[in-house]
């Protein structure tokens, strides 16, 4: 495991017209974490998640990956670089299978194959079993489910997950935050999620960045987070 870095952000600032969203991030990503961004509502955690993907252009800084500096990089070519990202509201096909839904990821795979690699239905045993029904007509929590194996058919080395557990029953959290740990713990794939969940965070993360007004005002080892942390930067 390289001591870089497999993601690293520098300056990073972001405005929605006159209204700056981000100011001067600054923070690395190591691989083989498990990385949570914290944050109360309307710190800007989608804000920087949509622009680690490429959705949103930076304003002013710089984000590497790998070594590859993204700027100007579309959110399609960084997926076929190895981020993976389940954005906020799942973003699903509702009028599409689950396995059209699947398979729209495909193309920019790291590794073409020819179809949907069979463990995704492995991780996901729903999904085979409705693989012929619309993405609409699945729950919110399956639906989640099948957001996750989309972004994973990628075989991404990073996999970017923004509020995966978001008006989820608590059956499927649970499922998902072993799925999670899981692929972070035992086959080594980098996660970076954006969670509100105290408890969800601290049972899945290795480390976490705390956002406050736009800016990191605190991180570390999830072990680190502390009442008193929580108390002045999560709390409602």
């Amino acid at each position: 495991m390289s001591a870089e870095p497999l993601l690293r952000i520098v300056g990073l600032e972001q405005a929605y017209g006159q209204s700056r969203i981000l100011s001067d991030i600054d923070l690395g990503i190591r691989e083989g974490s498990c990385t949570c961004i914290m944050g109360r509502n309307g710190v800007g955690k989608t804000t920087l998640m949509r622009t680690l993907m490429g959705q949103l252009p930076a304003r002013a800084g710089r984000i590497l990956f790998d070594g590859r500096d993204l700027a100007g990089r579309p959110a399609y070519e960084r997926a076929r670089l190895g981020i993976g990202f389940v954005p906020q509201g799942r973003e699903i096909f509702g009028r599409l299978s689950v396995e059209e839904n699947l398979r729209i990821g495909l193309p920019a795979a790291r590794a073409r194959g020819r179809g949907v690699p069979e463990r995704i239905f492995d991780l996901f045993p729903v999904l085979r079993e409705m693989r012929h029904r619309r993405g609409g007509d699945l729950s919110g929590g399956q639906q989640q489910q099948l957001a996750i194996g989309r972004a994973l058919v990628l075989r991404p080395r990073l996999l970017i997950l923004d509020e995966p557990t978001e008006g989820i029953q608590p059956n499927i959290v649970a499922d998902i935050g072993r799925i999670i740990r899981r692929l972070n713990r035992e086959e080594g794939l980098t996660v970076v999620l954006v969670e509100q969940k105290l408890a969800f965070a601290r049972s899945t993360a290795s480390d976490f960045h705390i956002l406050e007004r736009g800016r990191v005002v605190a991180g570390g080892v999830i072990g680190s987070l502390s009442d008193a942390l929580v108390q002045a930067h999560l709390s409602v």
